[in-house]
């Protein structure tokens, strides 16, 4: 267990204050002493044994691997009682297994284009196979079969060298906590519609997506992981002008060590000698 992953002993102290209960009263219920009660609390017990986890974690109703990984007190109340019923969907995505998609007849995936008239309906039928199935599809064999891929306009300045109405190609996410740092991803939300970002999976830590432009003209900002419908992975890009896909990998990655290098000039600015 990662020593920066394991909120225990702050997630005990902070439910035991939500319920508004003593030390005393909480370790009688647990039948623990009070002593043994205030090492867990304090971090001064570094191996608890696996039964008294298993009892607190019953206790709180809350998953003991959401005990360990989950900073609780950076959730508001809504989301820890959902938890406490045992939802993890909008921690771990897996609400979203389910896709609408579309196939030849001799069953091949095949890539449905979201146009720019259709966006604002998107996230309304993602899920209906009907919306799905009325969308423009091409098949590209190009692509690897066994996964699924899907495109989308870019809007605006924010992520170039991908240029604004070029169309993504991006490939479906099922398991949105396998999400690594620095991936570019289409974020279909709740609210917010369809953005194209540099994502940072900060799921585990507080329940956030922390979204980046390549353009450092635009701020980064923190959404909320439970605001999200899908998630799509970077691919390659098609361009009006050009036809074939350009990867443009190389320039993407160039402009994330740009961005890092600026991050870190501002901090060590900031940082008091």
């Amino acid at each position: 267990m990662k020593e920066q992953n394991n909120f225990w002993a702050a997630n005990l102290k902070f439910l035991r204050n939500r319920k508004k209960i003593t030390q005393d009263d909480l370790a009688a219920a647990l039948q623990f002493t009070r002593t043994k009660l205030k090492a867990l609390e304090t971090g001064a017990t570094r191996n608890p044994l696996l039964e008294d986890l298993v009892l607190i974690s019953d206790f709180f109703k809350i998953d003991m691997d959401t005990f360990v990984r989950l900073d609780l007190s950076r959730l508001g109340e809504l989301h820890l009682r959902e938890l406490e019923a045992g939802d993890m969907n909008y921690v771990t995505g897996k609400k979203m297994r389910i896709l609408a998609t579309t196939i030849t007849p001799d069953n091949k995936e095949q890539v449905e284009m979201v146009a720019h008239s259709v966006q604002a309906g998107y996230t309304a039928g993602f899920a209906d196979p009907d919306y799905i199935s009325s969308l423009p599809v091409f098949h590209m064999p190009q692509l690897p079969a066994d996964r699924k891929f899907r495109m989308f306009p870019v809007k605006g300045e924010s992520m170039l060298p991908v240029p604004e109405g070029a169309y993504v190609i991006v490939e479906y996410i099922q398991d949105w906590s396998a999400l690594k740092d620095g991936t570019p991803c289409v974020v279909i939300t709740k609210n917010e519609g369809i953005v194209f970002k540099v994502v940072y999976n900060r799921m585990q830590q507080n329940g956030l997506l922390h979204l980046v432009s390549l353009n450092p003209l635009f701020k980064p900002y923190d959404l909320p992981v439970r605001e999200v419908l899908e998630m799509w992975k970077y691919h390659s890009y098609w361009t009006n002008t050009d036809l074939s896909p350009q990867s443009d990998m190389d320039a993407i990655l160039q402009a994330l060590g740009k961005l890092d290098a600026k991050v870190d000039q501002l901090v060590n600015t900031h940082t008091p000698g």
